[in-house]
């Protein structure tokens, strides 16, 4: 069955990093709108006369809460038709209209194992989604390690929030890797450095989530397969770009 499309309309827009930006959309004229943590939607964006010109999907940044609003954390791409429109184009009140939601990139109905959430800029918004579900349900949980990389301190997106829950939760876990910047409180170098010393002992009940740009998911998958053995039934992955 063809997913039904929604019209929202843009009730705010806050400039996260340099590059990248909050957008919150308020659904019209509907009573509910379900979705999981972890899923993304996909915007026909007025930037093309066919529709694989026009559509973008993106994934839902807050937790299902019952309400018509969503969240989007969006990087700007250079040369990027959607992301030059939503930037420059989109206010407050502008109309988005999109599918969905859509993707399997969620957890389990009942979590089991340890988990390695490993991302890469935007990538954290699925991340975020499922975190935030888990505190708003107050579901017990194996322990939780976030593993997030950029370039530098000015693109971490959402760190006080995600700091203040490691402080909440004993069992989440809050690592950032930044590439080209050294500070006191971060790592310097990439994610990868990250998960192969955590979690170099290879053992059966841990899975690894890993969200970002595709060179990351290459490298990640590699490495937990082919070099550290872990199998590949422990590994999903969402790809953005």
């Amino acid at each position: 069955m063809p997913k039904k499309w929604y019209n929202s309309k843009v009730i705010k827009i806050q400039n996260e990093t340099p590059l990248t930006k909050r957008f919150w959309v308020a659904i019209e004229e509907e009573e509910s709108f379900d979705f999981r943590a972890g899923q993304f939607v996909t915007m026909d964006l007025p930037i093309g006369e066919k529709r694989l010109q026009r559509w973008r999907s993106y994934s839902i940044a807050n937790a299902p809460d019952g309400s018509l609003v969503l969240e989007f954390c969006i990087v700007k791409l250079e040369g990027g038709l959607g992301t030059k429109y939503l930037f420059e184009e989109i206010e407050i009140g502008s109309t988005i209209r999109f599918k969905g939601a859509d993707g399997v990139f969620c957890l389990p109905q009942k979590i089991t194992k340890e988990m390695v959430m490993i991302c890469t800029g935007t990538g954290v918004a699925p991340f975020r989604s499922m975190l935030f579900d888990l505190q708003n349900k107050k579901i017990d949980h194996p322990p939780i390690h976030l593993i997030f990389g950029t370039r530098k301190s000015e693109g971490i997106l959402y760190r006080k929030e995600l700091e203040q829950l490691a402080k909440d939760n004993p069992n989440f876990k809050y690592s950032i890797a930044l590439s080209r910047e050294e500070t006191e409180d971060t790592y310097h170098g990439y994610v990868h450095q990250i998960y192969t010393k955590d979690h170099a002992v290879v053992k059966p009940d841990i899975s690894f989530y890993l969200c970002g740009w595709k060179n990351m998911i290459d490298e990640a998958v590699a490495q937990l397969i082919e070099e550290m053995g872990y199998d590949k039934s422990q590994v999903h992955y969402e790809l953005y770009g």
